[in-house]
């Protein structure tokens, strides 16, 4: 077993643990490689910004999302390629058991 993949994961799916970073996570999969600002996060999740704010730092940290700044505005996408990889993780000795049968769940 990989051990930095399993360090990786377990911090983020350790951040993906809070109510708040759930809901960001699964709007900013809605949004797409679009994303969104930080203002149009707050505007569909009503949580206060300085509390928004601490919740963005910990999903960067675990590498789940990005901010870039447009001018005045910073948006938020979420880092596809490490997700992906997390869930492939997850996922990778799906049914093998001891028979080794393929797996038809991924």
């Amino acid at each position: 077993m990989n051990d930095t993949m399993l360090e990786q994961t377990s911090l983020a799916l350790a951040e993906l643990g809070h109510k708040n970073r759930l809901m960001i996570f699964r709007l900013l999969v809605r949004a797409g490689d679009d994303g969104l600002s930080v203002g149009e996060i707050q505007q569909h999740l009503e949580i206060p910004k300085s509390t928004l704010s601490h919740h963005l730092q910990h999903m960067m940290k675990a590498g789940l999302l990005k901010q870039t700044r447009e001018g005045r505005v910073l948006r938020c996408t979420l880092e596809f390629a490490h997700v992906h990889t997390v869930l492939n993780f997850l996922m990778e000795d799906c049914c093998e058991g001891l028979h080794k049968v393929p797996c038809k769940h991924v």
